[in-house]
Protein backbone atom coordinates (compact mmCIF):
# COMPACT_ATOMS: atom_id res chain seq x y z
CA UNK A 1 0.00 0.00 0.00
CA UNK A 2 1.33 3.05 -0.60
CA UNK A 3 1.95 5.93 1.56
CA UNK A 4 -1.04 8.41 -0.60
CA UNK A 5 -3.08 5.43 -0.13
CA UNK A 6 -2.84 5.09 3.53
CA UNK A 7 -2.69 8.62 4.20
CA UNK A 8 -5.74 9.18 2.50
CA UNK A 9 -7.76 6.50 3.25
CA UNK A 10 -7.00 7.14 7.19
CA UNK A 11 -7.64 10.59 6.90
CA UNK A 12 -10.73 10.11 5.43
CA UNK A 13 -11.39 7.64 8.19
CA UNK A 14 -11.17 9.75 10.73
CA UNK A 15 -12.33 13.37 9.00
CA UNK A 16 -15.64 11.17 8.44
CA UNK A 17 -15.98 10.62 12.50
CA UNK A 18 -15.53 13.28 13.49
CA UNK A 19 -17.74 14.60 11.51
CA UNK A 20 -20.61 12.59 11.97
CA UNK A 21 -19.64 13.10 15.87
CA UNK A 22 -19.69 16.60 15.56
CA UNK A 23 -22.96 16.42 13.46
CA UNK A 24 -24.56 14.89 15.97
CA UNK A 25 -23.22 16.86 18.90
CA UNK A 26 -24.75 19.61 17.21
CA UNK A 27 -28.30 18.54 16.95
CA UNK A 28 -28.68 17.28 20.04
CA UNK A 29 -25.85 18.31 22.56
CA UNK A 30 -25.35 21.78 21.18
CA UNK A 31 -28.70 22.59 19.76
CA UNK A 32 -30.40 25.11 22.15
CA UNK A 33 -26.99 27.39 22.44
CA UNK A 34 -26.60 27.07 18.51
CA UNK A 35 -29.81 27.95 17.65
CA UNK A 36 -30.31 30.66 20.60
CA UNK A 37 -26.79 32.15 19.02
CA UNK A 38 -28.13 31.94 15.44
CA UNK A 39 -24.92 29.67 14.55
CA UNK A 40 -26.96 26.32 13.59
CA UNK A 41 -26.63 26.92 10.25
CA UNK A 42 -22.80 27.26 9.95
CA UNK A 43 -22.30 24.36 12.75
CA UNK A 44 -24.66 21.99 9.84
CA UNK A 45 -22.49 23.18 7.07
CA UNK A 46 -19.24 22.73 8.66
CA UNK A 47 -20.09 19.00 9.89
CA UNK A 48 -21.35 18.46 6.63
CA UNK A 49 -18.75 19.81 4.75
CA UNK A 50 -16.50 17.73 6.56
CA UNK A 51 -18.25 14.76 5.82
CA UNK A 52 -18.11 15.44 2.13
CA UNK A 53 -14.67 15.34 2.00
CA UNK A 54 -13.66 12.30 4.04
CA UNK A 55 -15.46 10.68 1.37
CA UNK A 56 -13.50 12.65 -1.42
CA UNK A 57 -10.13 11.77 0.88
CA UNK A 58 -11.40 8.18 0.61
CA UNK A 59 -12.10 7.92 -2.46
CA UNK A 60 -8.80 9.58 -3.74
CA UNK A 61 -7.13 6.83 -1.58
CA UNK A 62 -9.04 4.24 -3.37
CA UNK A 63 -8.00 5.84 -6.68
CA UNK A 64 -4.40 5.72 -5.71
CA UNK A 65 -5.26 2.49 -5.17
CA UNK A 66 -6.63 1.17 -8.13
CA UNK A 67 -4.36 3.56 -10.35
CA UNK A 68 -0.63 4.11 -8.91
CA UNK A 69 0.12 5.74 -12.08
CA UNK A 70 -2.13 8.56 -11.42
CA UNK A 71 -0.48 11.59 -10.56
CA UNK A 72 -1.31 14.39 -7.94
CA UNK A 73 -3.31 12.66 -6.13
CA UNK A 74 -1.46 13.26 -3.03
CA UNK A 75 -2.13 17.15 -3.38
CA UNK A 76 -5.33 16.95 -3.82
CA UNK A 77 -5.43 14.54 -0.91
CA UNK A 78 -3.52 17.29 1.29
CA UNK A 79 -6.04 19.88 -0.34
CA UNK A 80 -8.99 18.35 1.08
CA UNK A 81 -7.43 17.34 4.28
CA UNK A 82 -5.88 21.27 4.80
CA UNK A 83 -8.91 22.58 3.60
CA UNK A 84 -11.93 20.66 5.54
CA UNK A 85 -9.63 21.82 8.44
CA UNK A 86 -9.56 24.89 8.10
CA UNK A 87 -13.24 25.74 6.25
CA UNK A 88 -15.37 23.45 8.48
CA UNK A 89 -12.69 24.17 11.27
CA UNK A 90 -13.11 27.65 11.27
CA UNK A 91 -16.66 27.76 10.68
CA UNK A 92 -17.11 25.07 13.86
CA UNK A 93 -15.43 27.60 15.85
CA UNK A 94 -17.34 30.98 14.88
CA UNK A 95 -20.77 28.81 15.59
CA UNK A 96 -18.95 27.91 19.27
CA UNK A 97 -17.55 31.97 19.60
CA UNK A 98 -19.24 34.15 17.51
CA UNK A 99 -15.67 35.28 16.63
CA UNK A 100 -16.03 36.99 13.63
CA UNK A 101 -12.55 37.42 12.07
CA UNK A 102 -12.48 33.14 12.04
CA UNK A 103 -15.39 33.83 9.27
CA UNK A 104 -12.66 35.65 7.15
CA UNK A 105 -10.48 32.58 7.02
CA UNK A 106 -13.30 30.06 6.27
CA UNK A 107 -12.68 30.79 2.47
CA UNK A 108 -8.89 29.82 2.71
CA UNK A 109 -10.35 26.64 3.29
CA UNK A 110 -12.72 26.97 0.74
CA UNK A 111 -9.84 27.72 -1.84
CA UNK A 112 -8.03 24.61 -0.72
CA UNK A 113 -11.27 22.60 -1.10
CA UNK A 114 -11.50 23.69 -4.98
CA UNK A 115 -8.38 23.23 -5.31
CA UNK A 116 -8.20 19.43 -4.17
CA UNK A 117 -11.26 19.15 -6.58
CA UNK A 118 -9.40 20.73 -9.15
CA UNK A 119 -5.96 18.49 -9.00
CA UNK A 120 -8.57 15.65 -9.01
CA UNK A 121 -9.87 15.92 -11.54
CA UNK A 122 -6.90 16.82 -13.33
CA UNK A 123 -5.38 13.60 -12.44
CA UNK A 124 -8.28 12.04 -13.74
CA UNK A 125 -8.23 13.54 -17.02
CA UNK A 126 -4.54 12.21 -17.50
CA UNK A 127 -5.20 8.77 -16.85
CA UNK A 128 -4.80 6.60 -19.78
CA UNK A 129 -7.52 3.96 -20.80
Amino acid sequence: MTSVVRFAIVAGAILGGVSVASGAFGAHGLKAVLEASGQAGNWDTAARYGLFHALALVAVGLLAAVRPDATGLATAAWCFLAGTLIFSGCLAALALTGVKLLGAIVPIGGLLLIAGWARLAIAAARLAG
